[in-house]
């Protein structure tokens, strides 16, 4: 089977060469190739703007959490979805 899409990160090499390597794709197989640059100071920027992760906002919001485990949400999920065919 084909991945959707394949997730590589890697360096620049001397004279602005860049190589991927995905043996999970088949030989002549047409791909797309996106180059986004990782920029390590982009989180400092965020932060000194007061933009916040969103696991950051989920941690400040206090109090307890309703639930605890995935379990428990699925849980949750099953008796509600249960509950719409009553």
């Amino acid at each position: 089977m084909i991945p959707n899409s394949v997730h590589v990160r890697t360096t620049v090499l001397n004279g602005g060469k860049i190589e991927v390597a995905a043996p999970q794709l088949p030989v002549g197989q047409d791909v797309e190739v996106v180059i986004t640059p990782v920029r390590a100071h982009d989180a400092a920027a965020a932060a000194a703007a007061g933009q916040r992760s969103i696991l950051e906002i989920i941690n400040a919001g206090g109090g307890p959490r309703v639930f605890k485990t995935a379990e428990q949400v699925d849980q949750y999920l099953r008796e509600e979805r249960g509950s719409w065919d009553r």
